[in-house]
């Protein structure tokens, strides 16, 4: 089972659309998905309790418990495990990013946003996990998102080459429990979340199909 993480110290940022989003692309990529919301506005936890299908599975619980959901989830055959991270709490999203795989920054696509980011940086990079920060409710125009840009590579941190644009399906789906590949699959919300998807498959499995393509490309003689 993977472990992927949406952590941002910083409210706002969209944490909770993008994990749930995500967990949906997992399911229509056919894994067994669950979600973790440690925050106490339980938000996810809202989300899925307007949502009229029974999956992806969304499970409040503390940052202490964690460890065993996550243990139970991987028994059950869960795929993927998505936490919801909370803002401002620090020791919360320390705990959560050392038992994950990969972790997304979500930030806003504005200069005292990315900030403010800093401090959660510095969280994910005292436990040495994978990350990368990706902009979020990104403007159609102006020189907002360049800005974001250039002031990431200057935090010397990934930027996810996927940027979610201030779209409203992604709202509409948030209110109604879907995501906005259920709601409008050929929207350009949808096709950001499919590529957000593809982005983070990428980071979580790198590892494994590296191995694949390895040993896929050996002689089948050595292989013996």
């Amino acid at each position: 089972m993977k472990v992927l993480s949406i952590i941002t110290q910083k409210g706002g940022s969209g944490k909770t659309t993008i994990a749930t989003a995500l967990a949906v692309a997992a399911e229509l990529d056919g894994k067994s998905v669950a979600v973790f919301d440690l925050d106490p506005q339980a938000t996810a936890c809202f989300w899925a309790d307007v949502r009229e299908a029974p999956t992806p599975a969304v499970k409040d619980c503390s940052v202490a418990r964690l460890p065993h959901y996550l243990k139970a989830a991987e028994q059950a055959g869960c795929d993927l495990a998505v936490i919801d991270c909370p803002a401002v709490h620090r020791d919360i999203a320390h705990d959560a990013a050392a038992l994950s795989d990969f972790i997304l920054i979500p930030t806003r696509a504005d200069v005292f946003d990315i900030r403010s980011m800093s401090k959660t940086i510095d969280v994910v990079r005292s436990v040495a996990k994978p990350h990368a920060v990706v902009l979020n409710f990104c403007p159609p125009a102006g020189a907002e998102v360049p800005a974001a840009r250039e002031g990431v590579a200057q935090l010397g941190v990934e930027l996810c080459p996927v940027e979610l644009h201030q779209l409203k399906a992604f709202a509409r789906a948030q209110q109604t429990g879907q995501s906005a590949q259920e709601i409008d699959p050929k929207s350009a919300a949808a096709k950001q979340i499919i590529n957000l998807y593809g982005y983070t498959h990428r980071k979580l499995y790198q590892d494994q199909e590296a191995s694949h393509d390895e040993n896929q490309s050996q002689p089948v003689a050595s292989r013996a």
